[in-house]
């Protein structure tokens, strides 16, 4: 079977199609022949080694989210059976329950082997059921910026309806981050350097647009918007570069959820606020099975469909790693595996 893979040395050059023997399922295990899979920016570190020793030694195959139908049952499987459509779990270790060490020890394309192979090996746990009126490529998009954005506005914000959500950039997170709050009836606030992309974010439900490039207080906007309370819920995919103006924008009282750092990742920032306004800031590392599984729900009962820029064939992931790295792309950045 193809796999994509890092081999020999962490370096992008290394970065290849191989050969493996196809996988077969122990007990307890499932054999998935995998149909799509879905970047995300954590896979443009993955072959500098930018996890460190936590990573599975060489070859690595590449990616963690993907879909693909169960073909194959080890002994003992009883919680799915053949010819179901599964996305794999981008935690292999974490099923339910609060964030800990042992759960976060297997992700998918990191600790182990991830996705882009045609034959993929994993625990019957750490599989659950795609919504059924998504297509592969759809299906593939779920398992790390879907979830990473429910639960950082469901199972940790308790987002109710009526409350404002500041949304920063047009990325996978991002996009699933204005669907969700739309569909739990919140009000979204969306912020791009982009106008063209302010435009697709309003078409798709955003309330309010702020070009961050034109008005780099943004923060102070966005509170204005709000009539000056401030926005209950932040969506911070920056870090360094962004986290001062999200405190601008947030109320007293509001969740800043830390999803990313692609502004940098040491941000001189007044602590004091953070303490006299009783502001939550809440790293967010993806999430469990439970959290798929009740994100899957919603999204099946009222039929959302991910918002996909482009898709690849299975040989071109150099190709769409690049593309990820330019900045173009609005919403998620996918691979098919096979037409067949």
């Amino acid at each position: 079977m193809r796999v994509y893979q890092v081999e020999n040395e962490w370096t992008m050059a290394n970065l290849r199609i191989g050969e493996r023997p196809i996988p077969e399922p122990r007990d307890g295990q499932v054999r998935i022949r995998m149909r799509a899979a879905a970047l995300n920016y954590r896979d443009s570190l993955i072959p500098f080694h930018g996890y460190g020793k936590r990573m599975q030694e060489l070859p690595l195959v590449m990616l963690s989210d993907g879909f693909g139908i169960i073909d194959a049952l080890g002994a003992g499987v009883t919680r799915v059976q053949l010819g179901d459509r599964v996305c794999p779990l981008f935690y292999q270790s974490w099923l339910g329950g609060a964030p800990a060490n042992e759960r976060f020890r297997y992700s998918l394309g990191c600790e182990q082997d991830g996705t882009m192979a045609d034959y993929l090996v994993l625990s019957a746990e750490g599989v659950s059921a795609a919504p059924v009126h998504l297509d592969d490529v759809e299906a593939a998009t779920l398992p790390t910026a879907a979830v990473t954005a429910w639960r950082s506005l469901v199972t940790e914000g308790n987002l109710r309806p009526g409350e404002t959500v500041l949304i920063q950039g047009t990325g996978g997170v991002s996009l699933f981050a204005l669907q969700f709050a739309k569909l739990l009836g919140a009000r979204a606030i969306v912020t791009s350097s982009s106008d063209e992309k302010l435009a697709r974010v309003r078409a798709l439900g955003a309330d309010e647009t702020v070009n961050y490039r034109e008005n780099p207080q943004w923060g102070k906007i966005a509170r204005e918007i709000t009539g000056g309370k401030g926005v209950d819920h932040v969506v911070e995919v920056g870090g360094a570069g962004t986290l001062e103006q999200s405190l601008r924008a947030i109320r007293t009282g509001g969740t800043l959820s830390m999803i990313g750092v692609l502004a940098g990742s040491e941000p001189t920032i007044p602590l004091g606020q953070i303490v006299t306004r009783h502001i939550r800031l809440q790293g967010i590392t993806v999430g469990n099975r439970d959290n798929f599984e009740a994100m899957a729900a919603a999204i099946a009962l009222h039929e959302l469909r991910p918002v996909i820029d482009r898709v690849f064939e299975f040989e071109a992931l150099r190709s769409a790693l690049d593309y990820m790295a330019s900045g173009q792309h609005f919403g998620k950045i996918c691979i098919r595996h096979a037409s067949d």
